[in-house]
């Protein structure tokens, strides 16, 4: 086989310069678009000053973010392929991913359970 040397960097083309864009400072500078072509063709002229962007990280209410989520904990558990596969098809069919589906399996079974033994009061 012949030496063949790989080359680590990417291949330059011709250098495209692009035009600089119309620094938009506030929404008030933003127009109102009738279509999503009429957006387009401003953001392609247009683009967010630094004072904007700071403006509207300022303006974000704290009780539009989500809650944090609490932290969770890895742990292995080793299953047959075939409990796998059927446990991703019924996932598919809910719209979820299996491992959340594994969790909402655990956390319901571990319910029932803890209602069995008496740690939990039944439900009346």
């Amino acid at each position: 086989m012949g030496d063949a040397t790989v080359s680590k960097t990417k291949p330059q083309g011709p250098k495209v310069k692009r035009p600089k864009l119309i620094e938009v400072r506030s929404l008030a500078d933003v127009p109102a678009f009738a279509n999503d072509d009429e957006a387009a063709a401003f953001w392609d002229s247009h683009g967010p000053s630094k004072h904007f962007l700071e403006e509207s990280v300022l303006q974000v209410e704290p009780d539009w973010l989500p809650p944090p989520r609490r932290r969770t904990t890895p742990v292995a558990v080793r299953f047959d392929q075939d409990v796998i596969a059927r446990l991703k098809t019924v996932a598919e069919k809910q719209h979820k991913g299996y491992q959340t589906l594994l969790k909402e399996f655990v956390a319901e079974r571990l319910y029932e359970e803890e209602k069995r033994e008496g740690i939990l009061p039944a439900a009346k």
